[in-house]
């Protein structure tokens, strides 16, 4: 059952990676408000018909029926009707979280363990980049977290997951911008379409929202006080703890060990 769903999660977050790439720049900001049936309607569309299709789908609000209706190539069972896909396909297989069998397809076989392990990782990445933007931030850097924080709060309080989803990661993002960690910053980008899935699975819980917004706070806090141990042990405790949340509700299982 879990592998179904984690496959829903992988289907719908492909689309919005290739939306991302071919669709009108001034409408990536509004992929978020795509219905999961639009977007998965939107996949068998093909990358050339995909711009004005999306942008329809976004603009008139089309039902999945009639975006349907509407493509003329379908991916059917194929992994290869598109040049995207496929590089996440292969990224997914080479982190073994997907096996790929010729002429059958391709299954999940995501974990436990590998969630785990995935989370200590962003954890020991995302911390050191927090204490660097202690380090670094500027006063223009500050009044965007703010101002993401605010957003937080208000997309919390209605209850707008999607939007919820948009705003965190906008958060990690400036962080990562404002530490000038290049590198570091490169090493999670293997995780990203993973982290996204983490956070589909966590946020629409209520008390999960109130508990990330908070988090979300004390780390904005310590980064304009720019006490780097404060920033690094609050973006730490964050991944750790929300990461350890993922793990229980997706297998029903305590992580290992405290980590902390």
């Amino acid at each position: 059952m879990y592998a179904l769903r984690v496959q829903d999660r992988v289907i719908r977050l492909e689309e919005r990676l290739r939306l991302a790439t071919l669709i009108d720049p001034a409408l990536r900001s509004q992929i978020a408000s795509l219905t999961e049936s639009q977007l998965v309607a939107l996949r068998f569309a093909s990358d050339a018909e995909l711009p004005a299709l999306a942008a329809r789908a976004i603009n008139e609000k089309l039902p999945a029926a009639e975006i349907g209706s509407q493509t003329y190539s379908v991916l059917g069972g194929s992994i290869g009707g598109s040049g995207l896909l496929v590089i996440w396909w292969q990224r997914l297989q080479i982190d073994g979280l997907v096996r790929i069998e010729p002429r059958r397809g391709a299954y999940v076989r995501f974990n436990a363990e590998q969630a785990e392990q995935m989370m200590l990782a962003r954890a020991a990445l995302e911390g050191m980049i927090a204490r660097e933007a202690a380090q670094r931030v500027s006063d223009d850097d500050l009044a965007g977290l703010d101002h993401h924080v605010a957003e937080m709060g208000h997309a919390t309080q209605a209850g707008a997951v999607e939007q919820l989803i948009v705003l965190n990661e906008k958060f990690h993002d400036a962080i990562q911008i404002a530490s000038g960690c290049g590198y570091l910053v490169s090493l999670l980008d293997g995780q990203r379409m993973y982290d996204h899935a983490a956070r589909i699975a966590l946020l629409g819980d209520p008390a999960e929202r109130k508990r990330a917004l908070r988090e979300h706070r004390a780390i904005a806090r310590a980064l304009a006080d720019r006490d780097a141990d404060r920033a690094e042990l609050a973006m730490r405790d964050h991944i750790i703890r929300s990461g350890r949340q993922h793990v229980e509700t997706v297998f029903g299982r305590q992580p290992k060990g405290d980590h902390r």
